[in-house]
């Protein structure tokens, strides 16, 4: 497994705890229309209410990954689930926060500090959607949502030069702690995209954790899995999903 995150000044050196059960994290996306969503990557503001929903009714609450894995570090994260927006649409402001906030839940953004108030230009197929400026960031991060990194363009880490690399790792940190004027702990790779050169530029980088996909043999507090959630998961394949997770994935040790 990757080893621990350097340790800065300001934060205390993480305690060391045996491997656990990794823990269940929902990747979403865009929270919208999804009428036009060729990648699914889009769920409704009510599909969302309704996925919330179903976790409540079992005693679950959707949180930040900063919150989720703070309570794992306390050994009390069993009925918490954490909850992860890639991309930072901009309807997330609109969309998700409004939803999150009737539940009770907080969650973490992954924003692109190089395409703030773009769009999804990574996207061939579309349909163009906009994303967060530099406002709208500061607007969630002050309502309580975990601001992370994404990367500066959405690029494929493992295909990316050292220069590419280190701006899209650190570069992308320093810049988002320089927006919100606050640490900025988490990263996300693109596509879900990672090797072990992508894993140990973000760990050199100072970042806490990273979420991934399904990084494999990789799995650790620098490469994270999430269980994709879309449009389609009602409760019956929330359960399942649910359920498999932790069948299906590695034991990871604390990020923190």
């Amino acid at each position: 497994m990757p080893a621990p995150a350097p340790v800065s000044a300001d934060r205390p050196a993480p305690a060391a705890r045996p491997a656990g059960p990794v823990p269940w994290v929902a990747m979403y996306h865009s929270v919208g229309d999804c009428a036009d969503d060729p990648y699914r990557v889009t769920v409704t503001p009510e599909r969302l209410d309704r996925q919330l929903g179903w976790l409540r009714r079992r005693g679950l609450r959707g949180v930040s990954m900063a919150e989720l894995l703070a309570a794992r570090a306390r050994g009390g994260d069993r009925d918490l689930v954490g909850l992860t927006f890639d991309d930072g649409y901009a309807d997330f402001l609109t969309g998700a926060l409004p939803v999150l906030t009737d539940h009770g839940c907080t969650a973490t953004l992954f924003v692109l500090p190089g395409r703030l108030g773009g769009d999804n230009a990574w996207d061939p197929l579309g349909p163009r959607k906009p994303l967060l400026s530099a406002d709208g960031v500061r607007r969630a991060a002050a309502a309580g949502v975990e601001i992370g990194s994404h990367g500066l363009m959405h690029t494929d880490l493992t295909r990316a030069d050292d220069a590419t690399l280190t701006a899209e790792v650190a570069d992308s940190r320093a810049l988002l702690s320089k927006l919100t004027g606050a640490p900025v702990e988490g990263f996300c790779y693109p596509y879900g995209t990672l090797d072990r050169r992508a894993v140990d530029a973000v760990r050199d980088a100072g970042y806490a954790y990273a979420c991934a996909i399904d990084p494999g043999p990789l799995t650790g507090p620098h490469a994270l899995p999430r269980v994709h959630v879309g449009q389609r998961d009602t409760s019956v394949r929330l359960y399942l999903k649910h359920r498999l997770h932790r069948l299906r994935r590695r034991p990871v040790e604390d990020a923190r």
